[in-house]
């Protein structure tokens, strides 16, 4: 297992332990960067107008397009990073 893929891991680990939930921002960035990773480009049809969060996961994952599946890992963990050390401070 690589080093980026090490740190993935470990930051999809830590996220389930943070103490406090994420505000929705960054449950959508942190959602699209996994999906990025674990998956490659947004894939399916678009969820209707009606499916609100459904949409926003899709447009946030779409927004990555070509980004690619190392950068995002890396990406995640740098954003889990961030969100441990403000629920430390």
């Amino acid at each position: 297992m690589s080093d980026i893929d090490e740190r993935f891991r470990t930051a999809v680990d830590d996220v389930e332990q943070l103490p406090e939930r994420p505000g929705n921002a960054e449950l959508l960035q942190l959602y699209a960067l996994y999906k990025q990773a674990t998956e490659g480009d947004v894939t399916g049809d678009r969820p209707g107008m009606m499916d609100f969060v459904g949409r926003a996961k899709y447009d946030a994952w779409a927004e990555l397009t070509g980004k690619s599946q190392d950068d995002a890992k890396a990406q995640y963990a740098d954003v889990v990073d961030r969100l441990k050390e403000s629920a430390d401070g």
